[in-house]
């Protein structure tokens, strides 16, 4: 008879996948935390974005890019994904020289 086992998942893959899963919407950068319990995760992000993208669609994507990448490598539900805007960050062709 074979017993199945259980798969515990750390805290810290979870955000390091999280943080990857990030890096496929921006390169903008960001810091994540987790909170893992009873199958299921909670993200704390931290985002910069990039100016002049919408804030608002910016977040509602990573939050739903976050949550399908996640539960897919991971198996775990996400409950809720916090996320905090750190900074606005100009593109390249964006920037300009005031003389």
């Amino acid at each position: 008879m074979a017993d199945n086992g259980i798969v515990t998942i750390s805290e810290r893959a979870v955000e390091r996948i999280a943080a990857h899963a990030l890096t496929e919407l921006s390169r903008h950068g960001a810091k994540v935390g987790a909170h893992v319990t009873a199958g299921s995760a909670i993200l704390d992000v931290r985002l910069a974005i990039g100016y002049p993208q919408p804030v608002t669609a910016a977040t509602e994507a990573a939050r739903d890019h976050l949550t399908r990448r996640v539960e897919q490598y991971t198996g775990l539900t996400v409950s809720r994904v916090d996320i905090a805007v750190t900074a606005l960050r100009a593109a390249e062709s964006v920037r300009r020289r005031v003389r």
